[in-house]
């Protein structure tokens, strides 16, 4: 099961590193992804990259603002996330597809993935 890490509160415009940690050996050949819950609002997709970092897709709320990236070595997957503002306040889940073993391709489909973790919480204010 995924483990996040990194959350926090910031100030507008400031910047967090997320991590999240998957043990075990799929990780690697996994499709991973990060979503977001805020408080009274549906779930939604922020980021996703595939096995080898050659997909990446990202929602147009985050675009320009925040790069996910892997380190399989690490079992490791991050979120940068830059230019914060109060709307991006949220819980912060991370979330892999095991079953797309070294696929291309890459999801925002939060029903395509098979393991979540339990959050971390975001909180962009001044």
């Amino acid at each position: 099961q995924p483990v996040e890490s990194g959350g926090g509160l910031v100030q507008p415009g400031g910047s967090l590193k997320l991590s999240c940690v998957v043990p075990g050996r799929t990780f690697r050949s996994s499709v991973m992804g990060w979503f977001r819950q805020a408080p009274g609002k549906e779930r939604e997709f922020v980021a996703t990259i595939n096995w080898s970092g050659g997909c990446t897709l990202y929602a147009d709320s985050v675009k320009g603002r925040f790069v996910t990236t892997r380190d399989n070595a690490r079992n490791t997957v991050y979120l940068q996330m830059n230019s914060l503002t109060p709307e991006d306040t949220a819980v912060y889940y991370c979330a892999a597809d095991a079953r797309k073993r070294y696929s291309s391709s890459c999801s925002s489909r939060g029903s395509e993935y098979d393991s979540w973790g339990q959050g971390t919480q975001v909180t962009v204010s001044s």
